[in-house]
């Protein structure tokens, strides 16, 4: 019993042996290592886009209106007298004067025109036949008066100058007065002189002459 116990022991060992000498001899077993997966951190910066919004500037400029008026200065002007009261404080009209009141055309003569008057002088009426003027006067509202006087007067306003660049006029009698000149003078129906020339009223002109004129 105990031999066949000491058999069984040697044969285990033996048999032990050999296993181990077998796997010692074996290729040791080859390791695959596992990949480790790669983790790559990309950080991808976002681009910065920086928009600057410029509030629109509006700017208005209101210029106030500029209104410009050009006021003609009316013929009637402030301070100055009309024609029959320049005559009247000239103090060399006064029988042109006292024919235009007593033919009512004096009230004519003050409104507001503009005229032109050429206006004989005190001595200019000396120079009619004698008699003529206290004729007139005595019937004032005569047809001739009035037709003497109005020939005198133009329903416009004429400056020398522009009496000079005039060959005949019309006047409000309805005849025309012939206009020439020389050396400077003005003459109205060839021997009659305008001897002060433009004095100007608030309703038009006066032109002093040296003749009465006659239609």
């Amino acid at each position: 019993m105990e031999i066949k116990s000491i058999f069984l022991i040697l044969a285990v060992l033996i048999a032990a042996g050999v296993l181990f000498a077998g796997c010692a001899t074996q290729s040791p077993a080859t390791v695959t290592p596992t990949p480790v997966s790669t983790v790559t951190t990309v950080t991808t910066a976002a681009p910065m886009t920086t928009v600057t919004t410029a509030a629109p500037v509006t700017s208005v400029t209101t210029a106030a209106p500029m209104t410009s008026v050009t006021t003609a200065v009316p013929t009637t002007q402030v301070g100055m007298m009309n024609i029959v009261e320049t005559l009247a404080a000239d103090g060399r009209f006064t029988t042109l004067v006292t024919a235009l009141k007593a033919s009512h055309l004096d009230g004519n003569l003050s409104g507001p025109g503009p005229f032109t008057v050429f206006a004989p002088t005190d001595d200019a009426f000396k120079k009619l036949p004698v008699g003529t003027v206290d004729s007139l006067l005595k019937d004032p509202q005569g047809y001739y008066l009035k037709e003497m006087l109005l020939y005198h007067v133009v329903n416009r306003e004429l400056m020398a100058a522009d009496i000079m660049r005039l060959g005949t006029i019309n006047t409000l009698q309805g005849q025309s007065l012939l206009i020439s000149s020389g050396n400077g003078v003005i003459f109205v129906n060839g021997g009659t002189k305008i001897i002060t020339p433009d004095i100007v009223c608030n309703n038009g002109v006066i032109q002093v002459i040296d003749t009465v004129l006659t239609p």
